[in-house]
């Protein structure tokens, strides 16, 4: 996302456009800045047609892993919700035991902790699959703000967060870039190769080899989406 914002404001320098905070403040309600344009591209990216096609197609390919997720987190409720009323029951007494609460609530941590921690590791598969999903969309999505943004003659492209005031729908470049998206890649696999694992864990463990002067170990990459 940075080396999008980098790339489109090195643009707008190249062009001689004025980057200066105030103009965009005060078009908030007046004139249209032209080659100005503001665009949330995690937004862009979850209501992608790729997205939201793996997320349908998820609930079947891992409906094992989800259901099993659903039932332990039922019977893990059902072991915790006695302690927790006893914890509040016992907590609301007169002179209520301190050194008994402490242990209660010592229990009531270690057994969501452990909870949390199983539920993780059901959904684990879920949440490759996520990742890999999400990859493959912000692989294309560079591309995609380039195409949207020449298409509409934008030079610089902000992260809404960043403005303090605009007129969002005279600079809203979401549907654009959403449309480049969706064209560019329309499906996506939901189901990682043997070996995958997510671009930052890739980039972390190549920084590691690179630190201590080893080649980095080869690990699958990302490959072009054919859908399911």
């Amino acid at each position: 996302m940075q080396m999008l914002l980098k790339t489109a404001l090195a643009a707008a320098l190249a062009a001689g456009t004025a980057l200066t905070a105030q103009p965009v403040l005060a078009q908030a309600t007046g004139t249209v800045v032209q080659g100005l344009a503001i665009a949330n591209l995690d937004a862009v990216i979850a209501n992608s047609n790729a997205f939201k096609t793996a997320e349908t197609q998820r609930q079947t390919t891992y409906k094992a892993q989800i259901d099993q997720a659903e039932q332990r987190r039922n019977a893990i409720s059902a072991q915790l919700n006695p302690l927790v009323t006893k914890f509040n029951t016992d907590s609301q007494a007169a002179n209520p035991n301190q050194a008994s609460l402490q242990q209660q609530a010592a229990t009531i941590q270690r057994m969501q902790e452990s909870g949390q921690e199983e539920l993780q590791r059901i959904l684990q598969p879920v949440a490759m699959s996520r990742a890999y999903v999400t990859e493959q969309i912000e692989d294309k999505l560079d591309q995609a703000v380039k195409a949207a943004m020449g298409k509409k003659k934008v030079s610089l492209l902000l992260n809404p967060q960043a403005i303090v005031a605009v007129n969002a729908s005279a600079y809203n470049l979401n549907q654009d870039i959403l449309t480049e998206l969706n064209t560019m890649i329309p499906s996506a696999q939901i189901v990682p190769p043997a070996g995958w694992e997510p671009r930052q864990i890739r980039e972390a463990r190549a920084q590691q080899a690179a630190a201590a002067g080893q080649a980095p170990a080869p690990a699958a990459t990302t490959t072009q989406p054919q859908g399911r």
